[in-house]
C-alpha cells in the first residue's frame, strides 16, 4: 500500500480539527473539553518543536560557515540575502497598500458596526497587550535593536530563544573556526556536524506527530471564534489581506521559476509540510526547524546557505506581516482616521513597515505590535489606537495563520535564491526518521 505523503496527513489532520472545533462550539462543555484535553497535545508538539529550533541554528550555522572555507563568501552570501529580503519586503507592502486602496475595505463600514466591535474589543486584554508592548518597544533608542544583535550572555539567548543572538554567536565561532589550523578546528567541526544531523532525526521524528497536534491546534482556534456576526462584517477587510498574500506566494513562485528553474508546483509541493504548520502554529519560528528540513534534504539547499538565510529570515524577513500591517494601518484610517489618508503618510507606511518588520518577533500576533508603532509613525491619534486595534483584533488570528504561511514561503524562496547564485543548490537527499531503523531495532 503506497504511503500517504505528509503533507496530505497534515491537511487532513487540519480538516477534522477544523469539523471537531465547530461540533465541540455547540456542544454544552464542548469548548472545555478541547481546551482541556485537546490544546494539551498541540501545545506539545510548538514546544518540541522551539525545543530543537536553536540547537538546530547553531549546529547547522557552526558547521555551514566552517565548510565555506573563505571568509569572502559569507560576506558574498549576507549580502545578496539581506539585498533579496528587503526587496521582497518592499515588493509585499506595495501589494498591500495598492489592494487596500483600490478595495477600500473600511469606507463602507456602518457607525453600528464601529460601535459594536468598539464595545467588544476597546478594552480587552489582549488589546491591551499589544499596546503595551509597542509602547515598550517605541520607548526603546533608535540603535537599541543593533544593540540587541550582542549576546552578553549566550545562555540567556539560547533559553529565551533570542534568534539574531544565536545567530551572531554560531556566525562568530564559525568565523574563528576558519581562522584557527583546520587539525585543531576538526574536533569541533565534527561535533556539530554530528549535532546537525541529530536534530534532523528529532525533526523526521516530531513530524510523525504532525496530522495529530494539527488536529489540536486548529480544534483551538475553532472554538476562539464566538462573535460570527464581526467576523463577517470584517470579510471585506480579511479579503484584502488574503488576495495580497495569495498574491505574494504568486511573485515567489515567479521568482522560483525564474532564478532558480525550478518547477513552481514541485517547489510548493516540497515546502507544503512547513506550510501547513506555518498555518497551524502563526509562528516562523517554531516552524523554523521543519522549514529547514525542507529545504536541505527535498529542495537540496546546502546547509551553509539554509543555516543562515532561513535563521535571518525567520527573525527579519515578515513579508506576510509587512503586506498586513500597510493593509490593516489603511484600513483604519478609512474607517475612523480618513483624513490622514496622505500620500505622504502612505510613504512613511512603507518605510515604517520595512523597518518594524526586522524587528517583529516570529512568534503569534506580534504583527500588530509592529502595527501600533506604523501608525505612530503617521501621527494617528493616540486616543484612537485602542479602538483601531478592536477594528481589526477578531480577525487577527485567522489572518495571523495566513501571513505566517507567507513568511515562511518567502524565506524558502530566497533561501533557494541564494544557493542557486552561490552554486549551493543541488539535487535533493530525502531522509526518513527509520533510514537506520532496521541497524538498531
Amino acid at each position: 500500500m503506497k504511503k500517504i505523503p505528509l503533507h496530505w496527513k497534515i491537511i487532513i489532520g487540519m480538516i477534522l480539527g477544523i469539523i471537531f472545533g465547530f461540533i465541540m462550539n455547540t456542544v454544552d462543555g464542548g469548548k472545555g473539553f478541547v481546551t482541556d484535553w485537546i490544546s494539551p497535545f498541540g501545545t506539545i508538539f510548538i514546544n518540541l518543536l522551539k525545543l530543537i529550533a536553536i540547537p538546530l541554528i547553531l549546529a547547522s550555522l557552526i558547521k555551514g560557515i566552517s565548510d565555506l572555507k573563505d571568509i569572502s563568501k559569507i560576506k558574498s552570501m549576507g549580502l545578496r540575502t539581506i539585498i533579496i529580503y528587503i526587496g521582497t519586503t518592499l515588493v509585499a507592502i506595495i501589494i498591500g497598500l495598492s489592494i487596500v486602496n483600490t478595495v477600500k475595505p473600511g469606507a463602507g463600514m456602518s457607525e453600528d458596526t464601529i460601535a459594536k466591535i468598539k464595545m467588544k474589543y476597546e478594552n480587552d486584554a489582549g488589546v491591551i497587550d499589544k499596546l503595551e508592548k509597542a509602547s515598550a518597544t517605541k520607548d526603546a533608542g533608535p540603535l537599541q535593536a543593533l544593540v540587541d544583535i550582542f549576546p552578553s550572555n549566550i545562555f540567556n539567548s539560547f533559553a529565551e530563544a533570542k534568534m539574531l543572538q544565536v545567530i551572531f554567536f554560531a556566525l562568530f565561532v564559525g568565523i574563528c573556526l576558519l581562522l584557527i589550523p583546520e587539525k585543531k578546528a576538526e574536533p569541533l567541526v565534527k561535533f556539530f556536524d554530528s549535532l546537525n544531523e541529530v536534530v534532523m532525526k528529532m525533526v523526521d521524528l516530531i513530524m510523525l506527530f504532525a496530522p495529530y497536534a494539527v488536529f489540536a491546534l486548529m480544534a483551538n482556534v475553532i472554538i476562539a471564534f464566538d462573535d460570527t456576526e464581526i467576523l463577517l462584517k470584517l470579510l471585506n477587510y480579511a479579503f484584502c489581506v488574503v488576495a495580497g498574500l495569495a498574491l505574494m506566494i504568486g511573485f515567489y513562485l515567479i521568482l522560483v521559476k525564474v532564478f532558480t528553474k525550478k518547477s513552481p508546483l514541485w517547489f510548493l509541493n516540497k515546502i507544503s509540510p512547513a506550510q501547513l504548520l506555518a498555518f497551524s502554529t502563526s509562528s516562523s519560528a517554531a516552524t523554523l526547524p521543519v522549514t529547514m528540513e525542507r529545504v536541505e534534504e527535498h529542495i537540496g539547499v546546502d546547509k551553509e546557505v539554509s543555516g543562515f538565510v532561513l535563521p535571518v529570515g525567520a527573525t527579519v524577513n515578515m513579508d506576510g506581516t509587512s503586506l498586513y500591517q500597510g493593509i490593516a494601518a489603511v484600513f483604519i484610517m478609512q474607517v475612523i482616521w480618513p483624513e490622514g489618508l496622505t500620500f505622504t503618510n502612505q510613504l512613511v507606511i512603507i518605510a515604517t513597515a520595512l523597518l518594524a518588520s526586522i524587528g517583529s518577533a516570529a512568534v503569534p500576533s506580534a504583527g500588530m505590535v509592529m502595527l501600533v508603532i506604523v501608525l505612530e509613525s503617521i501621527g494617528f491619534p493616540a486616543e484612537l489606537l485602542p479602538i483601531g486595534l478592536a477594528l481589526i483584533f477578531a480577525v487577527d488570528r485567522p489572518l495571523d495563520m495566513c501571513r505566517t504561511v507567507v513568511n515562511v514561503t518567502g524565506d524558502a524562496t530566497v533561501s533557494m535564491m541564494v544557493a542557486k547564485s552561490l552554486d549551493k543548490l543541488h539535487d535533493p537527499k530525502p531522509k526518513e526518521w527509520d533510514d537506520h531503523y532496521e541497524a538498531v531495532k
